[in-house]
């Protein structure tokens, strides 16, 4: 999915805009993994602020960004065709939830595959109907996206105070609240690519974009974890090391990142729904064009094809931060923008290496404006 049909559906999760008729969800104990209670809520018997709370919870497991917080799942087709994980969810879909025991089926392997510590969690659960019409006016075309929504929100319990009891005029303990907190993961189920039904791909969203909940995504859809950003980060300045013979040239990866900034920066410019990724040959290309050798690109592209497989893709706000460059040595730790990068020279004397940077004004200690003589 990109981000322009992402903000497609998420428009949808607010009232009156679906056709969700029912929020469907349980009550989990998280140290039994015991179900508390479940419960069918019919929408149009809930009050105006009660359906608000419920599809902001919904709707925010389809916040934050593609390749960030929100991830891509890919079935292959042996699960498509056969797969008890892939059969749930379908039959989960094609009953529009209002099947209780495929329901309880779903709650079992998320209970067993959770665990908040103390913390209890809701399951909650819609599914709706979208009338996909076509972008253009002299299009006919009109699809339906039949999709279900699901999230995983921990129960918070409030402290125990002092409350004012108006029947007698005194100040007791109060009740201990139990408030549903935003959601932590959760996942959409059919993908909604090309703005139609996509029963190969599911949208896997983390609150926390540096957890991958692999046992969450294991039960749920019997795949490997997408990498998360950090992930992304490590193994790509493992395979850079690598190919590089650990022997990065500080000239190539100061220029690499700055190809990188610039491509960030024309990809956010040109307004696409599509996230910036690159492939092994497409990162081998700007390493030559930043200097290294061709031996040193192919062998990253050798790198990337052993620990990521073939066609494999990273995207380019998890290897590149285009807000900031960081450069450390054991006792420095320099930060800067990255459009002035380039003033960061590197030289050599007395045989020392040192890392040099223009100080002609502004520059201060501590907050305080000093001189250089």
């Amino acid at each position: 999915m990109n981000n322009k049909e992402l903000r497609e559906i998420k428009r949808r999760i607010q009232p009156g805009k679906n056709n969700i008729n029912h929020i469907y969800g349980c009550y989990v104990n998280s140290a039994t993994r015991e179900v508390i209670s479940s419960f069918d809520e019919p929408v149009n018997l809930l009050s105006e602020q009660e359906q608000k709370e419920y599809f902001n919870l919904l709707g925010k497991a389809l916040s934050g960004g593609m390749g960030k917080n929100l991830s891509d799942v890919s079935f292959s087709t042996a699960q498509v065709q056969g797969s008890s994980e892939h059969r749930l969810l379908s039959q989960l879909r094609q009953s529009h939830l209002e099947d209780e025991s495929l329901r309880e089926q779903l709650c079992t392997l998320l209970t067993e595959n959770l665990s908040f510590e103390e913390k209890n969690y809701l399951i909650l659960m819609a599914y709706d109907a979208y009338d996909v019409k076509a972008e253009k006016e002299d299009e006919d075309s009109t699809d339906v996206f039949r999709y279900i929504l699901c999230c995983v929100c921990p129960v918070a319990t409030g402290k125990a105070e002092l409350g004012y009891d108006h029947e007698d005029r005194r100040f007791h303990n109060a009740v201990i609240s139990q408030m549903v907190t935003a959601p932590i993961l959760g996942f959409m189920y059919p993908a909604f690519d090309d703005r139609s039904t996509n029963i190969y791909g599911a949208l896997l969203y983390s609150r926390n974009a540096q957890e991958n909940h692999a046992a969450f995504v294991n039960a749920v859809f019997n795949l490997p974890a997408p990498m998360t950003a950090a992930e992304q980060k490590d193994c790509f300045d493992q395979l850079l090391s690598d190919s590089m013979d650990s022997r990065c040239s500080f000239e190539v990866v100061q220029n690499l990142n700055q190809q990188l900034c610039d491509r960030i920066a024309a990809h956010k410019e040109s307004r696409s729904p599509e996230v910036l990724s690159f492939t092994a040959h497409e990162m081998a290309e700007m390493l030559e064009e930043s200097g290294s050798s061709p031996e040193q690109a192919e062998a990253f592209v050798r790198c990337c094809d052993e620990r990521l497989g073939r066609d494999a893709q990273v995207v380019s706000t998890s290897i590149c931060n285009s807000r900031k460059m960081t450069v450390e040595t054991e006792q420095i730790k320099i930060s800067l923008d990255p459009q002035f990068s380039h003033l960061i020279k590197t030289m050599k004397e007395n045989g020392r290496k040192y890392i040099i940077i223009p100080a002609d004004t502004g520059v201060e200690i501590n907050g305080i404006p000093v001189e250089i003589e």
